[in-house]
C-alpha cells in the first residue's frame, strides 16, 4: 500500500519519493528504495516513508533491510498505524501476535471510507451480506427484536438487517465508517468500539452479525465469548471468516488479514456454549481476480438439558 502520509513535509524528499514510485511502478524495485532512502535521509522522521521503503526492499527481495525500514516505522509511529508489526510478522522477523494493532485497522478503513463500498461491491464482487442475510432467514424464519451489527462499516449488512429486526444497533472502529452509516439513516444507534475489546451493556440481543470482521480480529475466543454473554438465550450469532489452506487455528496473511480454519471455528464456539446451525463454504470476495473461501456461520445459544 503506497503511505497514507502522503507528504514528508520536505518538498525535495517528496519529489525523490515520487520518483522512486515511479521506478517501482517501472518494475525496478531495487532503485526505486535506493532512491526513497535518499529521501529519508532529507525526512528521517517521516514513518510512513520508512514503511514505504520496507514494501519496496521486500519487492527487490531485500527482506532484511526491510525488517530494518518497518523497524524503523514501528520506532516513529508506536501506535503502528501503518501496520509495520505486521509486515515483519509475514517476514519471521517478529513472533506471531493473536491479533492485529487496533490503530492499524482504525486507519485503514478511515483511509478507505469514501471509495470503501465502490471497491468492496463494484470491483472485488463481495457479497458476504447477501449469503448471512439468507442463511439467517433459512436458520431462523421470524422477526428479530434487537440485533447488534459489529464492525457495521459504512451498513452493508445493516441494509439487509433492516427489514427483519425491530431496533438495529451497530459498531464499528473506524470514525469515517460510522459516518458513511450514519448518512443511510437504518441504525437506531451507532457506537465506535474496537472489537479486541468490545462489551455491550445493553439489553440482551437475539441477533448479533459479524460480516467479514474477523479478518482483523484474529483469535477468536474472547469476542465469541463476549457475544456469547451479550445473547438471550434463544439468540442467533451469525458471521464469516476467510479459510486457512494450512492446518492451524488462524494464520496471518500476506493481505494482513487473518484466516481461520474451520474446527477451530467450531471449537471457539462449543467452548462459549454455541451450536452450529448452519455452515456455507462461499466464496466471499475476488483478490487480484482470484476468489476468496470462507465460511458463512450461523450459531445458536446451546441451552443445557
Amino acid at each position: 500500500m503506497k503511505p497514507l502520509q502522503a507528504s514528508s513535509g520536505d518538498l525535495n524528499a517528496d519529489r525523490r519519493a515520487d520518483f522512486a514510485e515511479m521506478l517501482l511502478a517501472s518494475g525496478e524495485p531495487a532503485q526505486a528504495a535506493e532512491l526513497l532512502l535518499g529521501a529519508l535521509e532529507l525526512a528521517p522522521q517521516w514513518a510512513a516513508g520508512w514503511f514505504r521503503l520496507g514494501e519496496m526492499q521486500e519487492a527487490a527481495g531485500l527482506l532484511d533491510q526491510a525488517a530494518q525500514a518497518w523497524t524503523m516505522a514501528l520506532k516513529l509511529d508506536p501506535a503502528d498505524r501503518l501496520g509495520a508489526s505486521l509486515k515483519l510478522q509475514l517476514i519471521g522477523h517478529a513472533p506471531a501476535a493473536s491479533a492485529p494493532p487496533g490503530a492499524f485497522v482504525e486507519t485503514l478503513f478511515d483511509h478507505y471510507a469514501d471509495g470503501f463500498e465502490e471497491a468492496l461491491v463494484g470491483k472485488l464482487g463481495y457479497r458476504m451480506p447477501d449469503v448471512l442475510d439468507r442463511a439467517i432467514r433459512a436458520a431462523r424464519p421470524r422477526r428479530f427484536r434487537l440485533a447488534l451489527d459489529l464492525g457495521c462499516g459504512t451498513g452493508l449488512m445493516g441494509e439487509r438487517l433492516r427489514p427483519i429486526v425491530d431496533r438495529l444497533e451497530g459498531c464499528d472502529i473506524s470514525a469515517g465508517m460510522l459516518r458513511k452509516a450514519r448518512a443511510k439513516g437504518i441504525y437506531d444507534q451507532l457506537s465506535r468500539a474496537d472489537l479486541q475489546h468490545f462489551s455491550y451493556a445493553g439489553p440482551k440481543a437475539d441477533l448479533v452479525v459479524a460480516a467479514d470482521v474477523f479478518i482483523y480480529v484474529g483469535a477468536l475466543e474472547r469476542i465469541v465469548g463476549a457475544v456469547a454473554d451479550t445473547l438471550a438465550d434463544d439468540g442467533v450469532f451469525a458471521f464469516s471468516v476467510e479459510t486457512t489452506a494450512g492446518g492451524d487455528d488462524f494464520a496471518l496473511l500476506p493481505s494482513r488479514r487473518y484466516a481461520h480454519s474451520e474446527a477451530y471455528v467450531r471449537r471457539v464456539l462449543a467452548a462459549s456454549g454455541f451450536a452450529v446451525l448452519s455452515l456455507e463454504r462461499t466464496t466471499i470476495r475476488h483478490d487480484r481476480g482470484e476468489p476468496v473461501g470462507g465460511l458463512a456461520v450461523i450459531a445458536g445459544r446451546r441451552l443445557a438439558e
